[in-house]
């Protein structure tokens, strides 16, 4: 009970007029930066961040999660009505989305898509009202080797659960040891990788990388590709969205089986876009209108997005109690609660508790606020992709060089924007995954600051690692994720794998 006398506390201390304004600008801005495909979530909060500077930082969290919220929204409407998905993990949502927009029943798809994605998502803030106090109560026995061998299942289960080449992974990562690296040593005091650049003292700004790795490397790519966008209109009446609404609950076995997936994939660093994948996977072989599925079936819509919205929101989680954040949105909002003078994970229960039930009471509210916008504003925002993209990208570059300008107002940072926007281009092209090197930026200096103190209270003794039931316990789950690419491999041997129908269509994280 004390979790939800505390919900009400949270509700308390957001429902001001200028917090409920915030609330539906970010769900605007997010579906928005939904819509523009390249443009998801994780770009759309880095490149807005600085837009908060100057709130206090409950408000500063509740435009941004809302700015999230609006962006898992946002991607159904691309997906549905021109069949090219706003984001990563609204593949799956094309399948059979767009044949039901083809029928001319794209208002149902909609309908299904936005209420499956707020079922997914209130089943995951519902679950982080009730779990994150009792793991942050938990995490508060942690000494470093604990935290150290947290970290390093983090960082381990992205090598065991990622998409495509391991080394690739660990390139990635390596990468992003190195730039965190970069500055001043926080124990010993000495210069690290600066090469007698003064400008490199400082280090490198999380926000300047994730600006550039993600806006500037997504508008390179899609100037490349040169976007062109004709596809379907729509239009949601009341009457559409309560037929819709009634057939929904024949498929409440595929909404609780997939916010499940959602959560487990949101909890583990598995994503959103594993988690729709597995969703509809599920779902076709386990309904009677399996068959159907890719035709235009309603449970096709449904399945996807619930595990997405579940395991976006469910990735909120392990950052919230544990300051390790499940997916690269999270990481970015992590960088947030760093860059306002918070210090994400269990003390942030016990110190800022208004914040944190102040965030989770917004999860509720952000996500009804968004369900009504998009089913308010649906046409609204599908025009928006006729505007030529040449229009569009110039005005995205301003904001985000605006944005990096106002870190250290220093032009030094815009320039660093472009090269680490060029490193993002390069990434996607050669197919390496952005979020293991965004991860590792900003857990990068955390996680050798409590391996150093670990190894200084066991007088460099590595066996600390293993020296309690719960450390050895992690330690060991960290080292079978970091092999389990071998693993996996030699089990494949001995019992050939199933084929997986859609690891064409799957886009790497």
């Amino acid at each position: 009970m004390e979790e939800i006398n505390s919900l009400f506390h949270g509700f308390a201390v957001i429902m001001t007029p200028m917090n409920f304004l915030l609330m539906v600008i970010g769900i605007v801005l997010g579906v928005l930066i939904g819509v523009l495909p390249g443009l998801g979530g994780a770009n759309g909060v880095a490149i807005l961040l600085p837009l908060t500077f100057s709130m206090s930082p409950t408000s500063a969290i509740i435009m941004l999660s809302c700015i999230y919220w609006g962006a898992l929204f946002g991607g159904a409407i691309t997906s549905v009505l021109f069949n090219i998905p706003g984001e990563p993990w609204s593949v799956a949502t094309t399948f059979d989305g767009y044949p039901m927009a083809q029928q001319g029943r794209a208002g149902e798809a909609l309908t299904g898509a936005f209420t499956s994605s707020f079922i997914g998502a209130f089943v995951a803030v519902v679950m982080i009202t009730f779990m994150a106090p009792l793991v942050a109560k938990f995490a508060l026995r942690f000494g470093p080797p604990e935290f150290f061998s947290v970290y390093l299942l983090t960082f381990c289960s992205f090598v065991g659960m990622g998409k495509g080449s391991p080394f690739k992974i660990l390139a990635s990562m390596a990468l992003g040891f190195a730039l965190a690296s970069v500055g001043m040593d926080t124990v010993t005091g000495q210069l690290r990788l600066t090469f007698g650049f003064e400008e490199f003292m400082r280090g490198f700004d999380f926000l300047i990388a994730v600006i550039g790795l993600f806006g500037i490397g997504e508008i390179l790519l899609s100037m490349e590709e040169g976007l062109a966008f004709s596809g379907k209109s729509a239009k949601i009446d009341p009457k559409i969205v309560f037929q819709t609404w009634k057939k929904l609950p024949a498929y409440w076995i595929t909404s609780v089986r997939s916010s499940l997936v959602g959560i487990w994939m949101g909890v583990t660093p598995g994503g959103a876009t594993p988690a729709s994948f597995m969703a509809y996977g599920l779902a076709k072989k386990m309904s009677k209108n399996g068959s159907k599925f890719g035709t235009g079936e309603l449970e096709g819509v449904v399945a996807p997005e619930t595990a997405a919205h579940a395991a976006g929101t469910a990735a909120l989680l392990p950052m919230l109690a544990l300051g390790i954040p499940g997916s690269p949105t999270a990481a970015v909002l992590l960088g947030g609660l760093l860059i306002w003078g918070l210090q994400p994970g269990p003390l942030l229960f016990v110190e800022q508790k208004d914040f944190v039930w102040g965030l989770i009471a917004s999860m509720y509210l952000g996500n009804l606020v968004g369900l009504l916008v998009v089913l308010t504003t649906v046409p609204l925002f599908a025009s928006i992709l006729r505007i030529p993209f040449s229009i569009i990208a110039p005005v995205i570059i301003v904001i985000c060089a605006i944005g990096a300008y106002t870190v250290h107002t220093a032009m030094f940072d815009i320039w660093l924007m472009i090269v680490f926007g060029v490193v993002g281009y390069l990434f996607k092209k050669l197919d390496y995954p952005l979020a293991p090197l965004v991860l590792a930026l900003v857990l990068g200096d955390k996680a050798e600051d409590s391996f150093r103190q670990a190894m200084l209270t066991s007088q460099g003794e590595v066996s600390v690692m293993f020296s309690n039931p719960l450390v050895g316990t992690i330690t060991g789950l960290a080292l079978i994720m970091l092999f389990w690419p071998l693993i996996s491999r030699l089990i494949a041997k001995v019992r050939p794998p199933k084929v997986d129908e859609f690891a064409n269509d799957r886009p790497v994280d």
